[in-house]
């Protein structure tokens, strides 16, 4: 039996196995994620980071799924159909290089500090503000993150299932609402064991089958090379700006600093059981990464071969698998990659209900009626966690609905907290005299420059002045935001307490869970005074 939906103004003929085997799958990814309730023990840390207790192999897999997911997938091979080879591989390179810095600089730290949520840091390092500021802006961000994945996972339940794309997200919006209210960030973990790796072999496996000699191309490779611009393929992404390199560029250092301002990267750092399982566990998740950059942009490369007439580019990927692989390839590219986008769209949804139900409603609503009896105890977070997770995901699944576009989410999401959020992290961790009036300034000029960069340069038509600058928007706020840091914090550090030791310092579980300033903190673990004693 076969069954056909329109795409493009095509038509593609989907055999009857793929919406059962691909339904089967989204099931049984519901029903693993919703088991992992057990391991939650009615505890709020261990629902948002799993209690800190995952080894480096669930964290290191758990780290890759961006790279796997619905809006990087079909983002990649779309963008390498239309700009070319380095347009899409801008999104593993960026995603990679960003899992090495944030394991050469970050991962250590960041996990012994015992953090919940990556707001936890501007409150530590910076107070209240700052705290609000920065959780509000990753937030906004990872809806948009989040509302890309479940676009993507609904361009693919679409083509398979013969629906509407609106049914086609809501599907997919349901079953991960579902396991995430159930199974927090154990409901990832325990899914991601087997999405990632069926991602990987999908791809691996696609790829080699259209450039081996079973190849449906006559010429396999030389013939794809052959049948695309020449500039598709050279370096010229990489160095010429006619030929889009400076948005490439823009694109790989969006992903690969802004991403270390995102919350569910984090959010699985902190998850790990101690500080060298979270580094080791970021250039396991690099090299993972790297590896599945050929065969996804190739795929779209190949697109211009198979399906030179494809109007629709963020439909290639479904289209390919269903009709130019075999149905074993073609299931695995497409189950895998549905699931990861949900997984994705899970931690994404997990980290914007954690950030505020700790960081706004909890510590800066909640506390300051603390006399009234009206603070949050540890199953009251976990609690109203759960509970937000529900808004959280219907207003990700509504933008989505508005405006599904996979791939351009990614990189859009990252680069506005890039602008703003990623400089007071990295002084505030290595620079003693970062203050939170320093903070506060990058913050704000740095995330409203980039708004205002987005209608001047980003939105410019072909025929603006300002067209050929486009990627230059992605560069200007962060170092408008570093020279503001840096100019604020010298005039003002003098005057203002440093709060630098709380890189140092480890607090009590008592004092993680209840979200205590660090002033009240009981009895905090100095690392210093450790290694000194050594």
């Amino acid at each position: 039996m076969i069954v056909q939906t329109g795409l493009a103004e095509e038509i593609v003929d989907v055999p009857i196995s793929y919406p059962i085997i691909v339904m089967a799958f989204v099931a049984a990814t519901a029903v693993i994620g919703v088991m992992a309730v057990k391991f939650v023990q009615k505890s709020s840390k261990r629902y948002i980071v799993a209690g800190k207790s995952l080894p480096l192999f669930f964290i290191g897999t758990m780290l890759v799924s961006e790279a796997v997911d619905g809006n990087a997938s079909l983002g990649n091979v779309s963008l390498a159909f239309q700009y070319g080879f380095w347009s899409g591989a801008a999104i593993p390179l960026g995603l990679s290089l960003c899992l090495v810095l944030t394991g050469l600089f970050f991962g250590r730290i960041f996990n012994r500090m015992d953090m919940v949520t990556l707001a936890d840091f501007y409150f530590r390092r910076y107070g209240n503000t700052a705290e609000v500021m920065s959780g509000v802006i990753m937030s906004v961000s990872f809806i948009v993150l989040v509302a890309g994945n479940l676009g993507a996972s609904g361009y693919i339940l679409s083509v398979v299932l013969n629906i509407p794309l609106i049914w086609a997200m809501l599907i997919s919006t349901a079953v991960v609402l579902l396991y995430t209210y159930f199974g927090g960030l154990f409901s990832c973990a325990y899914t991601d064991i087997f999405h990632i790796y069926l991602a990987v072999a999908g791809f691996w496996l696609g790829f080699i089958y259209f450039i081996g000699p079973w190849s449906p191309i006559p010429g396999g490779l030389e013939a794809i090379v052959a049948g695309v611009p020449a500039n598709f393929m050279d370096l010229s992404g990489l160095y010429s700006i006619k030929d889009g390199a400076l948005v490439n560029w823009a694109g790989i250092i969006a992903l690969g600093l802004g991403d270390i301002v995102a919350l569910d990267f984090m959010e699985r750092v902190f998850a790990a059981r101690g500080g060298r399982t979270a580094e080791k566990s970021c250039y396991f998740a690099a090299g993972l990464t790297l590896l599945i950059l050929v065969p996804t942009t190739m795929i779209g490369i190949i697109g211009h071969t198979l399906e030179p007439g494809l109007e629709d580019a963020f439909t290639l990927y479904p289209v390919m698998a269903i009709k130019h692989v075999p149905e074993v390839i073609g299931i695995l590219m497409l189950v895998s990659t549905v699931s990861c986008g949900m997984s994705t769209a899970n931690g994404g949804t997990l980290a914007i209900a954690s950030v505020v139900s700790r960081n706004i409603l909890q510590r800066n609503i909640l506390k300051k009626l603390k006399q009234k009896g009206r603070g949050l105890n540890d199953r009251q977070l976990l609690l109203a966690t759960r509970l937000l997770v529900i808004p959280m995901f219907f207003a990700a699944f509504a933008l989505g609905a508005l405006i599904p576009r996979p791939g351009i989410y990614l990189i859009l999401a990252f680069d506005i907290v890039f602008a703003g959020c990623l400089v007071p992290l990295v002084l505030g961790t290595y620079w003693k005299k970062s203050t939170p009036q320093a903070a506060i300034v990058s913050i704000v000029v740095g995330s409203t420059l980039r708004l205002i960069l987005y209608f001047v340069i980003s939105t410019a038509t072909p025929d603006s002045p300002y067209f050929p600058y486009l990627g230059l928007d992605t560069f200007i706020p962060p170092l408008v935001s570093l020279a503001l840091f840096v100019g604020v914090s010298l005039a003002t550090y003098k005057k203002t307490p440093s709060r630098h030791d709380v890189i140092y310092l480890i607090p009590s579980e008592e004092d993680v869970v209840s979200g205590a300033d660090v002033s009240e903190w009981k009895n905090p673990i100095d690392v210093r005074q450790i290694k000194s004693k050594r």
